[in-house]
């Protein structure tokens, strides 16, 4: 009777050991900061989907907004004079968390502002599931599409600057010079 049950059992577990990895691997999702930072996916103001993977080659900054956060928009300049010192080396991401606004907001804000940025709305909770609680939230990638930090909060205007400049700066050197 022994044997039978251990038997039994070894069978349940190697069952159960299947299932698991079997639901497991169809997305490919550990559910890591890491994991969901590299593979996050919005949507355009259109409607259509955005994928960080498409800005590969470009330091990348996703930056979670909406347009009452006032230290969000404090930073928005500084990040447009960093597009414009490095236009092909860096990417901002501005996306609309989904606190209280939704892309219609963001479409507002972008056409009355004309920031050089991809404004995006976060359909697909990449926000939530980073553990944001609060914005401003920053996630960066390096060119590779490999995950570098998250950043909570600001450090006003010139911090922002200085510290997304240095990040663009390890991996591409000064901006060419405008000749």
């Amino acid at each position: 009777m022994k044997n039978r049950t251990l038997f039994y059992s070894s069978w349940i577990m190697l069952l159960l050991v299947f299932v698991v990895t079997a639901c497991s691997e169809g997305d490919g999702d550990d559910g890591s900061v890491e994991w969901v930072v590299e593979n996050a996916r919005f949507t355009d103001l259109d409607g259509n989907d955005v994928s960080v993977k498409e800005f590969e080659g470009s330091v990348v900054l996703i930056d979670f907004w909406e347009s009452w956060c006032g230290p969000c928009l404090q930073v928005f300049p500084a990040m447009e004079e960093l597009r414009a010192e490095f236009p092909n080396e860096f990417q901002v991401l501005a996306v609309t968390a989904g606190l209280s606004e939704g892309p219609e907001e963001a479409r507002e804000f972008a056409e009355k502002h004309g920031y050089d940025f991809h404004f995006l709305y976060d359909e697909y909770g990449v926000f939530s599931r980073l553990g944001g609680q609060g914005i401003p939230f920053k996630a960066y990638l390096d060119p590779d599409g490999n995950f570098i930090k998250i950043e909570m909060g600001s450090f006003g205007r010139q911090g922002d600057y200085n510290r997304a400049k240095a990040l663009i700066m390890d991996y591409f050197g000064e901006p060419a010079e405008e000749g």
